[in-house]
């Protein structure tokens, strides 16, 4: 009755749900690796978020990057604006409209300086129109920010590019923007969120950062994968079934016609 089990047909049926499983195990167990990254980087950003502000050279300093378990952690630093070498950051919208970050340096003494985002301004009338900037406070001023790590091509998906206009750059690199300055810079950079005295005038916030649901996408594809391994090893035991059945029902009818030929 089983014979037709192996039939070449039947053979390749089996070989394919006995590859299936494996790669279904592999892909819900690679997903679910996702979600336990995910979920731990979004509780340590959160954490992060809402953490005290520290001064900033407890955690930062020149020549030496941010560690990637500091990046949102809230930080202070004292100094005063440098605008002759503000820069503007190009391709970042905000709430659906393009625009620039503005980096301004916050002079912290003894030779040293932070790259400050000040906040977000929307792009000029035309792509050649300068934006409206305002500027920075003079004078001492106390920054609390978020700090961050410095941006790459990795990192941020933007692709560098030359030719841009002066005062102008597409990353957020401190190694790359301190080539030149008359100080040295502190690695990463500072996200403003609030400032002592307050400004006259200000760029827009940059929001705070999505933490996302903390890889709940991944745990329900991972559910799903290994979903799919009950209903390939289902179909597979129901396509039997159904091929047993009809070649017992085959067999039944063919009997009354093999005994009236008898008789």
């Amino acid at each position: 009755m089983y014979r037709f089990l192996l039939t070449p047909r039947w053979l390749t049926l089996h070989v394919v749900v006995l590859l299936v499983i494996p790669a279904f195990v592999l892909l819900g167990q690679w997903q679910f690796g996702r979600f336990e990254e995910r979920s731990a980087n979004s509780e340590r950003v959160t954490a992060n978020i809402e953490s005290a502000a520290v001064p900033l050279d407890r955690l930062a300093a020149p020549g030496r990057p941010v560690r990637a378990d500091d990046r949102f952690k809230s930080v202070t630093v004292s100094g005063t604006y440098d605008p002759s070498h503000a820069l503007l950051v190009r391709r970042r919208p905000q709430e659906g409209h393009p625009g620039y970050y503005v980096l301004t340096p916050l002079v912290t003494g003894s030779g040293t300086a932070v790259i400050v985002n000040r906040g977000w301004v929307k792009a000029g009338a035309t792509a050649d129109s300068p934006p409206e900037v305002p500027p920075p406070s003079t004078g001492q001023v106390t920054v609390t920010g978020r700090l961050r790590l410095s941006e790459s091509e990795e990192s941020s998906g933007i692709r560098e590019r030359s030719g841009l206009p002066p005062g102008q750059v597409l990353l957020i690199n401190s190694d790359k923007i301190g080539q030149g300055l008359p100080y040295k810079l502190v690695g990463g950079y500072v996200e403003l969120t609030e400032q002592q005295p307050k400004p006259a005038a200000a760029p827009a916030p940059v929001p705070a950062p999505d933490v996302g649901a903390g890889g709940g996408l991944n745990l329900a594809y991972g559910v799903q994968w290994w979903l799919f391994i009950g209903i390939a090893v289902g179909g597979w035991i129901l396509l039997i079934r159904r091929e047993v059945a009809e070649r017992r029902s085959s067999e039944t009818s063919k009997a009354p016609e093999t005994e009236t030929a008898t008789t």
